[in-house]
């Protein structure tokens, strides 16, 4: 049974006013949402079928109720009357309707509010063709992180951006550039479709929101050959991971080819996770880890020396780089994090322990076990 009052538009509306990024609906409990990651039940009773269809139908689109019969699902943009956009997937479970909807965010953070280390803005002052890799795990931050390196462009440059997502997070508003957010299964079929085009559409900068296949990488490499900058997003858990991921979609004989091309193209690649924070204004602090390709990291890739790139990027503090342990180790002297917490992330936990109480490590101890 549906709570007096309760309509979907004022859970839209409580969403925005909580910053909570998903809403949940589904029979059998009462609205679900998502905080800062974390789930919360909406005080409410537990919705039936009857319940959950009557409480999506304002906001399901004419057009599109013979697909959710026919194909048991359908997604769709939904905006309110203050502006605020939603991207919704509304899908049948058990013959009954559930629907999980998305809050695309219209504050878009920056470095500063992301917390994010100098060298990232630094990287982008100087960027202004190649490919930007910026990876992590699920709720790592990613999105917020490529989110401020676009708007930042959109900010200072007069540049054609065009966006390919899956789901759109954050609405750019146009300011010294042109911006077109394109949304996969709303705009676009798919990232192929949208990438076999997107050279046409006259881009100066292309973000494409994952790299999930050899066709999207390949694109994206060669899209970034050509004079573009691209920024792509990666799940993998640190930066070596996101060189064997970008391989594996490839057949050996074609690894040479992709690793010339990465050591022609690559900017950066930036891995980062997020972890709880001291500090009682700030939940959640980004941990990071940052490889810029110079001439010795573009002969290492070029050569397949991967094994070789922690010890450059954990000797390389002056041009930026730095590995996890060294972003742990800051945000302990900065009292962003305890020891406790930080060795709870830590890859290499002796090498932590060991820069936290002042011991100069080599940087070859830095990288074993894992880093």
């Amino acid at each position: 049974m549906l709570k007096e009052g309760m309509t979907i538009d004022r859970l839209l509306q409580k969403m925005g006013e909580l910053e909570a990024s998903d809403l949940h609906i589904k029979v059998g409990s009462p609205p679900v949402i998502r905080i800062a990651s974390k789930l919360h039940r909406i005080d409410a009773p537990e919705m039936n079928g009857e319940d959950t269809r009557k409480l999506l139908q304002p906001i399901l689109p004419d057009h599109l109720l013979q697909d959710l019969d026919q194909k048991g699902g359908i997604d769709f943009s939904h905006r309110r009357e203050d502006l605020s956009r939603f991207r919704c997937n509304v899908f049948s479970s058990g013959g009954e309707l559930h629907a999980a909807i998305r809050r695309v965010n219209d504050k878009i953070p920056n470095y500063d509010e992301l917390n994010l280390p100098p060298i990232y803005s630094q990287v982008m002052e100087g960027a202004h063709e190649g490919i930007i890799v910026v990876c992590g795990v699920t709720g790592s931050g990613k999105s917020s992180t490529l989110a401020a390196m676009i708007n930042h462009i959109n900010k200072t440059r007069q540049v054609n951006i065009i966006t390919i997502e899956d789901p759109i997070e954050y609405a750019y508003k146009a300011e010294q550039s042109y911006i077109s957010q394109r949304e996969i299964g709303i705009d676009t079929e798919d990232f192929s479709s949208a990438l076999r085009s997107v050279v046409r559409q006259d881009p100066d900068v292309i973000m494409i929101g994952e790299l999930r296949d050899r066709e999207t990488v390949l694109a994206g490499i060669q899209a970034a050959e050509t004079g573009h900058l691209v920024f792509v997003t990666l799940h993998t858990s640190d930066t070596m991971q996101a060189f064997a991921r970008m391989l594996e979609f490839f057949p050996q004989k074609e690894h040479s080819f992709i690793r010339s091309s990465l050591a022609n193209s690559l900017v950066a690649v930036m891995a980062q996770r997020l972890v709880p924070s001291l500090r009682k204004d700030i939940q959640l602090i980004p941990v990071t880890e940052v490889l810029i390709n110079n001439t010795t990291v573009s002969d290492r890739i070029r050569d397949g020396a991967d094994d070789e790139l922690p010890l450059i990027m954990a000797g390389s503090l002056e041009e930026g780089m730095h590995d996890f342990t060294y972003s742990l180790t800051r945000l302990i002297n900065e009292n962003y994090l305890d020891l406790r917490t930080a060795v709870k992330y830590a890859p290499n936990v002796e090498a932590l322990r060991a820069r936290v109480k002042g011991i100069e490590v080599k940087a070859d101890v830095l990288v074993s076990k894992g880093r």
